[in-house]
């Protein structure tokens, strides 16, 4: 089971924000194209978000369901992607400081033709990708604490919150 890790520069809140918000999974999934869907009730045990991955026009439609959850600290996946077949992905986030988050990031891959790789070319490819997807993961995160840290909140911004929003009224 290939696992990889990083130090985030934002606190474990933040972190789990982005990985609660199944909309934002194309933005640090590599693979990821899009979501069609993601369930209300996400990231709860037993919720799906739908999604599409290749590239276009080249797209695989399929699903994510998670199947353990510690909200702030664990998220356990299948992640489908037919035809290539499932994984197995575990997330946990644990603190690395103040205003810091290890996040540990492991895949199994557990159906598929994806499984007849030998571990010698599954691994390399699998910790590559998820390397990358910290990576992206990180400056979503990071992002957003910066953005909490300058306006004193967590929140999403708003036109109130933020000086890069702007409306007809405010421009007059």
């Amino acid at each position: 089971m290939p696992c990889v890790e990083r130090l985030v520069e934002a606190g474990t809140d933040e972190v789990w924000g982005v990985l609660a918000d199944g909309w934002l999974y194309p933005l640090w999934v590599v693979g990821a194209a899009s979501i069609r869907q993601v369930d209300t009730t996400w990231p709860e045990v037993g919720s799906h978000l739908h999604h599409s991955f290749g590239v276009w026009p080249v797209l695989a439609h399929d699903s994510t369901e998670v199947l353990r959850v510690v909200p702030g600290s664990h998220l356990q996946l299948r992640a489908r992607g037919w035809p290539l077949g499932e994984a197995h992905v575990d997330i946990r986030l644990t603190e690395g400081g103040p205003r810091r988050t290890r996040v540990q990031l492991c895949e199994t891959l557990v159906r598929g033709p994806g499984r007849l790789l030998p571990g010698l070319v599954e691994n390399p490819l699998i910790s590559w990708r998820n390397r990358e997807s910290l990576r992206r993961l990180a400056m979503l995160a990071e992002g957003g604490a910066e953005r909490s840290r300058r306006h004193g909140s967590a929140a999403s911004p708003s036109p109130d919150a933020d000086p890069l929003w702007s409306s007809p009224e405010s421009q007059s």
